[in-house]
């Protein structure tokens, strides 16, 4: 894989995994890391589209573009009407590409497989803890992040499940 490949990649892929940190200063970190996890979810398929050759890797990259673009318009929408602060698209794909992603020996297909499973693993977590959170009617939102958590969360388990099998099917080398 050459250097520019590499580069591309290690900005996609390291979105979803540590991009969820850099905006807990914002107003409701559930927002913060559940948009910055969308559009990781979103940037780092586009990449999969365009230098993965597998058909199985292009149907799922494909369906997270789909998915994660409604479920990141859903959410800012719920966000705005509650008042809460959401970081930009723009910003967090920038700040997103100054990533870089140690990729070792791995083919782009394992590697992004790999990334699937795990920034899915966090996504569920953190989805899991806002589902399950005791509503706060003092805290803008609350009672409608908390829907959103429960509403998303069978079709994350339904995306981790099938980027294991990704995983299975893309081996790292």
């Amino acid at each position: 894989m050459d250097g520019f490949t590499l580069r591309h990649l290690a900005l996609a892929v390291a979105l979803s995994t540590s991009m969820g940190t850099a905006f807990a200063a914002t107003s409701n970190d559930f927002v913060d890391n559940a948009a910055a996890g969308g559009i990781a979810e979103v940037e780092t398929s586009k990449l999969a589209l365009e230098k993965s050759s597998s058909a199985d890797i292009k149907a799922f990259a494909n369906m997270m573009i789909t998915d994660h673009t409604k479920a990141y318009k859903e959410l800012t929408a719920l966000a705005k009407k509650n008042d809460i602060e959401v970081p930009d698209d723009t910003t967090l794909v920038k700040q997103a590409k100054e990533k870089i992603l140690d990729m070792r020996d791995e083919s782009f297909d394992a590697a992004y497989a790999n990334n699937q499973v795990k920034a899915h693993e966090e996504t569920i977590e953190l989805f899991k803890k806002q589902a399950n959170t005791v509503t706060d009617d003092k805290v803008k939102g609350a009672t409608d992040l908390k829907g959103f958590a429960q509403k998303m969360l069978p079709a994350l388990e339904k995306h981790l499940d099938m980027a294991k099998k990704l995983q299975a099917a893309h081996p790292s080398k």
